[in-house]
């Protein structure tokens, strides 16, 4: 081993807040929840978690003390990112610094269009009993959000070695500036937290409100509702992300803009990987759990009775309102990253950079603009037609928005672009051929929902061969046809992409090549950030459906069709309103299922945008390895070995993460069904214990914990095993992860979303819940549940978490290489990957079921 790694001896005098930092037990008074962390149930891993960060500590600064001495002081790649003056070019007579000043208050704009829905929503009327329950629902979110948020914290401990030793150690930058870089990424994991905490608050204010809308018996107040908080939680999360990229552009010195931008994405992808997989664990252990008592004890969905309900109901914010917010924020923050970054590498000419750049902002504040508008336009449309109605199809005004918006957004886009850069490198037609390009990906965000709906709709025929299958053949065969689904829809989905990005493609070559280098990928990054040309729109109908779900619950949890005389209650304090239970409870189920259909929706649209968005960040890096596409570009083709087999493992890493995923799920449903079966009472009370209710509560948070440490440990020493192995390997591997994931999510998400609505047909339209064909069914709808909200949602962070992150390990492997030779990155590579697979090891071995009883059956 070289002598500048440091002895045990030297190990010893590392500091001893670095060498001891431990997550400790978190007790949460407010929510009256104890949700110890596994790290308190388990002392021999709280040790080997210190040991190991230590361990990692010490090897990390060995390696980069060998390069201390020799680097030189000039940085490449994207650690040398300096933003050109932007106030050097004029658009209408205005400086690209002023004008992009104008942007900030349509940010603040944006923020009071949110806060306003929240104002909003608070103030709807609500019958105590609701509220009750809602605001119990809360405190537990609140309780999980604290716990992770010290959780996540520690995570970034291990990136914030890589931070400060790539650009303290290696790069030499002062103290000052590492300082900065390591705030912005605590900035990204606070801005995707921020969003997470405030979309947990609205949705549930918003599920009583619906809940008790529904009273009276009409379709229209119990669509508006969950739509409305939708767009508070989208216009808000739109608008931090930008306000957050506009101060980093607008007031930081230009020579630091880029490596925090860089350190920003990081964080937020760090924090949306985290919410995400956690909270996928979390809300299907929960979901699982509860739905299986339907089937062993006969009881309807969301029985008071049952102690797993009000963790279900938790887990549909932890995983359907928290992890989707965390993962529209850093999907948007890293797509504009990506971007900025090739616009930096690819275009030569500080001028061209400026107009791009500040065109790039513009159209992200247009964004804003017209999908507030399209909410409003779409608002009177749906009111004049549904108002008064008493049956409507809830996907329709639904449906109607997204369109809207992606008219607009086209509409939009050529105008501005007409407008601020009319002349770009000398040619006048490059504006409506980058919007032509832009518009590809606003398109898709239209048409990848509709082809989503013919596979997962209660309206869709695939959905409704998954109820013939079930009725005859049982649960095999409804779980057959739910495969059935998935692979189609991967199928035209994937297809779709692809003729997208080549009409993207296409026009690309028309004259971009003439401003810059590759200009095929920056037509990729662009069609990605066209997906999000309606984003507000977008996080909008993936949060309608936790609320429409949680509203189901609240109504069964309330039990106010038992308080007497409420009815009189009722009419006396809300204006002789009126009542129709029965009515009430139809009217939320089917709501529920097209708030099933459009959580699937946005769900391909975020995961087409990491893989397209990845291609863009991976250039990068190859900039930086061939030095501007003028060396060793021949090593990224199938010739070159080390490449061929980079793609051949990045899809062995997707297929590990599918099983690690749902094993923590599976593991974590048994102990939840386990305790659930011996502790529920049925006779003789209305609902279930507050105690009863909170250890499943603990068990969700606990094996939630355990998964989402061992699953990122495994990718971050994976990451830099690959990284350090071969730089080309490397990139073969982070081209691989993205395509593999790509159509794993897709027929994931797509068959989990089909199983579970046709649960719901059997259970609105064919009224048949406590049958065979309902049990059937309910099984499918479990084995569904980590496809579609944990395993194949948590791709698309786990993508960009391992794109951005590899940027810095790739760039400390090939300096310690040339440096040191190969045989120390080597060395440091196999040990890293020795980490990784240990940690791969222990996601099934170290979180399968054991029990006496198992114990024996293996015997």
């Amino acid at each position: 081993m070289p002598a500048c790694f440091p002895s045990l001896a030297a190990f010893r005098q590392i500091p001893t807040t670095l060498r001891t930092t431990t997550p400790s037990t978190t007790t949460i008074r407010e929510a009256r929840v104890s949700n110890t962390t596994f790290f308190s149930r388990s002392p021999k891993l709280r040790r080997f978690a210190k040991t190991l960060f230590s361990v990692f500590a010490v090897a990390a600064f060995g390696a980069t003390s060998c390069l201390a001495q020799a680097a030189p002081e000039a940085a490449s790649g994207e650690a040398s990112l300096k933003l050109p003056d932007l106030s050097s070019v004029s658009f209408l007579g205005i400086n690209g610094h002023s004008l992009l000043m104008f942007g900030l208050l349509f940010c603040v704009l944006g923020l009071l269009f949110g806060l306003s829905i929240y104002v909003n929503l608070k103030n709807l009327p609500v019958h105590r009993s609701m509220r009750e329950i809602s605001e119990l629902i809360y405190e537990t979110c609140k309780t999980y959000l604290i716990t992770q948020g010290k959780f996540i914290l520690i995570l970034e401990s291990f990136i914030a070695v890589i931070i400060i030793l790539y650009f303290g150690v290696l790069l030499k930058n002062e103290p000052l500036r590492v300082a900065i870089i390591l705030a912005f990424s605590l900035v990204g994991i606070a801005g995707s937290y921020g969003v997470a905490w405030f979309g947990i608050r609205v949705n549930t204010f918003a599920n009583s409100r619906t809940a008790f809308a529904g009273l009276r018996g009409k379709p229209f107040p119990i669509y508006q509702i969950p739509l409305r908080a939708g767009m508070s939680i989208g216009m808000m999360l739109i608008s931090v992300e930008l306000l957050i990229m506009l101060f980093i552009l607008l007031f930081v010195p230009g020579d630091y803009a880029g490596p925090c931008f860089i350190g920003f994405a990081i964080g937020e992808s760090l924090g949306a990987a985290a919410l995400r997989i956690a909270g996928g664990i979390f809300t299907k252990i929960a979901d699982i759990g509860s739905d299986l008592m339907k089937i062993v004890f006969h009881i309807k969905e969301d029985d008071a009775r049952n102690p797993g309900v009000i963790a279900d109901c938790t887990g549909d914010n932890a995983g359907d309102s928290v992890g989707p917010s965390a993962d529209g924020f850093e999907t948007y923050g890293v797509t504009g990253v990506a971007l900025i970054t090739f616009i930096l590498l690819g275009v030569e000419d500080p001028l061209i950079q400026v107009q791009l750049l500040v065109w790039i902002f513009i159209m992200r504040i247009m964004m804003l603009v017209s999908s507030a508008a399209s909410y409003f336009i779409n608002g009177i449309i749906a009111k004049a037609r549904y108002a008064n109605v008493d049956d409507m199809n809830f996907e329709a005004p639904l449906t109607s928005l997204v369109w809207i918006t992606s008219l607009v957004s086209i509409g939009l886009t050529y105008l501005v672009s007409y407008i601020i850069i009319p002349h770009l490198g000398g040619d006048d037609t490059l504006w409506w051929k980058l919007s032509s390009i832009i518009s590809c990906g606003t398109l898709a965000g239209a048409v990848i929902p509709e082809l989503v709906k013919a596979f997962t709709s209660t309206e869709s025929r695939h959905v409704r061969e998954v109820v013939t299958s079930a009725r005859e053949g049982g649960a095999s065969l409804g779980i057959l046809s739910g495969f059935v689904a998935g692979n189609f829809s991967a199928y035209w989905l994937g297809l779709t992409m692809v003729v997208l990005m080549g009409v993207a493609y296409e026009v690309s070559t028309y004259g971009l090549a003439a401003i810059m280098i590759a200009a095929p990928v920056f037509a990729f990054g662009l069609v990605a950030f066209g997906f999000l040309g309606m984003g507000p729109v977008t996080i909008a109908v993936d949060s309608y459906g936790p609320v429409t779900d949680n509203a189901q619950s609240v109504y069964e949890l309330s039990l106010i069709e038992t308080i007497p005389g409420v009815q009189q209650e009722i009419a006396r304090d809300f204006h002789n309103m009126p009542v129709n239970f029965e009515r009430c409870k139809h009217l939320l189920e089917a709501n529920d299922g097209a708030g099933n259909t459009f959580k699937a929706t946005a769900k391909p649209v975020l995961i087409g945008t990491a893989v397209v968005g990845a291609t863009t960040m991976i250039f990068s890096i190859i900039m930086a390895l061939t030095n501007g596409l003028a060396q060793n570009v021949d090593k990224l083709s199938l010739l070159h070995a080390p490449f061929m087999l980079g793609l051949i493992t990045g899809g062995a890493m997707i297929y590990w993460f599918t099983g690690a995923s749902t094993q923590a799920v599976t593991t974590g449903a048994y102990r939840a069904v386990e305790f659930i079966k011996a502790n529920i009472k049925l006779e003789g009370v209305t609902k279930a214990s507050v105690a009863d209710s909170k250890r499943v509560v603990e068990i969700c948070t606990q094996y939630a914990q355990k998964g989402m440490f061992i699953i990122f440990l495994a990718v971050f020493f994976g990451t830099l095993a690959f990284a350090f192995l071969e730089p080309f390997f490397f990139i073969g591997y982070l081209i691989s992860i993205a395509i593999f994931g790509l159509y794993q999510a897709i027929f994931m998400a797509d068959a989990g979303a089909a199983w579970d609505n046709a649960k719901k047909i059997v259970e609105v339209e064919l009224h048949q819940k406590g049958t065979p064909l309902h049990d059937a069914t309910v099984i499918g709808d479990t084995v569904g549940d980590p496809f579609k909200d944990t395993s194949s949602v948590a791709m698309n962070p786990v993508i960009k978490f391992t794109t951005l992150f590899g940027l810095l390990a790739v760039e400390l492997a090939v300096k310690l290489t040339l440096e040191e030779g190969p045989a120390v990155s080597r060395l440091l590579s196999a040990c890293f990957f020795a980490v990784s697979v240990f940690f791969v090891y222990r996601s099934f071995y170290g979180m399968r079921i054991t029990s006496a009883e198992a114990s024996m059956a293996a015997d």
